[in-house]
């Protein structure tokens, strides 16, 4: 049957930033799928949230969570070997965490901090989570993946991974520049890197049976502030922002055999923007 293809019955799938807003949503889709979500996350609270959340909605079905530095390759390491004590094997890696610059959540690295004095603590931090995060979780797991000849890996990365961000949508009407908020550089590197990453690795394994992907996905409507979606679903030919469970069945299709015959390759979910 051609839906039995979207199965992943068994398989064992790693999410990186697993107990955010996104993150959730992905262990979703390994759950309705039939495999097992292991949520890594930095955050116990977010972690525990997470949990009960996961068990509200799957209470018969197994999730598995690591409080985790996935910036500690040392760490990432410890959790191989304890997951394939368990499992003998790890069939999927969601590469998702980010300091992301969210504006419902007043985020450190997105506010009035212009290219010119951008700190380079906000800089190496970020990078270290998005990208060298992304990395490190590759190498460590990608080497079960490889030493068993088969494996996915998904890099989640954003419409801001194809285009710049439009800095319009941030500002405030009679606030001066110097005060005005803007995106973060450090967002479009790591995005645009992602996309880099996933290529390279799509065809450094390609003889080893690992598929690697990336999906560009819009931002979520999450409780922002009105001004600010207006403008921003202004350039978005569908007309409004996605819904937070509307990337699911792309997650399943990329981590299943349903995409069997993909790799290398970058989806845009983003309501048509980036054709403007």
């Amino acid at each position: 049957m051609l839906l039995d293809k979207f199965k992943i019955s068994g398989k064992t799938c790693i999410i990186t930033g697993g107990a955010g807003l996104l993150g959730r949503q992905h262990a979703m889709a390994v759950l309705e799928g039939g495999g097992i979500p292991i949520l890594l996350d930095i955050s116990d609270n977010a972690l525990k949230s997470a949990g009960s959340q996961l068990a509200g909605l799957y209470p018969d079905s197994k999730v598995e969570f690591y409080k985790a530095d996935i910036t500690n390759e040392e760490e990432l390491i410890k959790i191989r070997e304890n997951l394939l004590g368990k499992y003998e094997h790890i069939d999927i890696l969601i590469n998702n965490a980010a300091n992301n610059p969210k504006v419902e959540a007043q985020s450190a690295n997105l506010g009035t901090i212009r290219f010119d004095n951008f700190p380079m603590k906000i800089w190496e931090d970020d990078i270290a989570v998005g990208l060298t995060g992304a990395f490190l979780c590759a190498k460590v797991f990608g080497k079960a993946m490889e030493d068993n000849e088969r494996g996915v890996i998904l890099n989640i990365s954003s419409d801001l991974g194809i285009i710049a961000p439009d800095q319009r949508i941030y500002r405030k009407d009679g606030v001066a520049d110097k005060d005005q908020t803007v995106k973060p550089v450090t967002y479009s590197v790591i995005k645009h890197g992602l996309i880099g990453l996933t290529r390279y690795l799509a065809t450094y394994w390609a003889d080893k049976g690992i598929r690697v992907n990336a999906i560009c996905p819009a931002g979520v409507e999450n409780g922002q502030d009105p001004e600010f979606v207006n403008k921003l679903t202004n350039l978005v030919p569908m007309g409004r922002m996605a819904n937070v469970d509307e990337y699911q069945c792309t997650v399943l299709y990329m981590i299943s055999d349903a995409s069997s015959y993909m790799t290398g390759s970058t989806v845009i979910i983003d309501g048509g923007r980036t054709c403007w």
